[in-house]
């Protein structure tokens, strides 16, 4: 019994993308206290961005099929994690997290090249800026999650929990809402935090990895983005985090990070040989944006979507929320003959934390939360 308990707790923990289901699916309330979260949200306009703000407790709640948020309030031993020396791999997030070490199935193949992604930053009609994201994948189940660390800062972050499922055949409703959420917490995607700090994970189509080795404290990618969030109020800060750390490839999946800050600063973090190389850019989707032999490395699709944002940002100066839902829009994967979908998109507001959710491709619907 205690075997088949440890067990469970292992293929949890898989840290990366990890993947369970939902938990619980009680219905999410909303700052008026309605329960019934469907007529909150659709009231006729394109968007519903005069929806009420979700307000998110301990237990995970599904939003609808494929969609859940949560909160945690707490010590989640980050610092902890980076005192120690953080970890060069996901097994070894897994180990710090679990005490045991998992060498199980790899969830690579489930991947394949479906994994996309698209950003955007842009100045507000207010004068404050906005981020918007897209991440594209198979069918998937996504949990939001909003943590309130003892030490750092706030944030809302977004986490694939469907990998370790479909890898393990485990049945994920016989595991509590705390486990999974702590676990979700080393695992973001994407997110902002109370500063107005937004990192994006975009994946590149290429056969190189990142694994510096140069003798620093070790970090992997979803633990790179829960750091960031945590610990960095801009991007000049979040820079400086980064090279404090030798960077791990998730799954030795090459990807680049977004990062864009409340003062309209945006850049992309590549790492090209293992070195960290830095460029300013308001978009981002997946393909290599630094100067240098590896320059427009990375899908066809990606510098179509490239090219659809940037020319919308010449064309259009400043955005409103609305504005930017319709861009992510313009390069979701419904625009495309594509295997995969958008599971979901986003609009940061980096002047007031709120941060609106709209799930596979119905931009009829937003789902908004706020940091607090």
């Amino acid at each position: 019994m205690k075997k088949e308990i440890s067990c469970i707790i292992m293929l949890l923990l898989i840290v990366s993308m990890l993947a369970a289901g939902c938990g619980k699916t009680e219905p999410a309330k909303t700052e008026k206290g309605s329960e019934d979260l469907q007529s909150e949200q659709g009231n006729g306009e394109r968007g519903a961005e005069d929806a009420d703000i979700i307000t998110l407790t301990s237990e995970i709640v599904s939003l609808e099929d494929g969609f859940s948020a949560v909160q945690y309030a707490g010590d989640y031993k980050l610092d902890q994690f980076l005192e120690q020396g953080g970890a060069v791999s996901d097994a070894d997030v897994m180990k710090f997290l679990t005490k045991n070490l998992f060498s199980g199935k790899s969830v690579l193949e489930f991947f394949g090249s479906m994994f996309g992604c698209s950003t955007l930053s842009v100045q507000n009609t207010d004068g404050n800026y906005l981020f918007g994201r897209n991440f594209d994948w198979n069918t998937c189940n996504a949990l939001v999650v909003s943590a309130k660390p003892e030490e750092g800062y706030a944030s809302i972050s977004t986490v694939n929990m469907d990998f370790i499922q479909a890898a393990a055949g485990m049945e994920s409703e016989r595991l509590p809402d705390e486990m999974k959420t702590m676990a979700a917490l080393y695992a973001p995607l994407d997110g902002m935090n109370e500063k107005g700090l937004c990192v994006s994970v975009n994946m590149i189509e290429d056969s190189a990895s990142i694994s510096q080795d140069t003798g620093k404290k070790d970090i992997t990618t979803t633990t790179a983005v829960r750091l960031l969030l945590d610990k960095a109020a801009d991007v000049d800060e979040a820079l400086e985090l980064l090279k404090e750390y030798d960077l791990h490839a998730s799954m030795r999946m090459m990807v680049h990070f977004a990062l864009a800050d409340a003062k309209g600063n945006a850049v992309v973090v590549e790492y090209v040989e293992d070195e960290m190389v830095v460029t300013d850019t308001p978009v981002v989707t997946n393909f290599y944006l630094a100067e240098g032999k590896k320059h427009g490395i990375g899908t066809e699709q990606s510098h179509t979507r490239y090219e659809i944002l940037t020319k919308l940002l010449k064309e259009k100066k400043t955005m409103n929320g609305q504005d930017v839902r319709d861009a992510l829009d313009s390069v979701s994967k419904d625009n495309f003959d594509d295997p995969s979908s958008t599971e979901w998109s986003i609009v940061f507001h980096q002047g007031n934390g709120e941060v609106w959710y709209y799930h596979r491709e119905n931009y009829e619907k937003a789902y908004k939360f706020k940091i607090r």
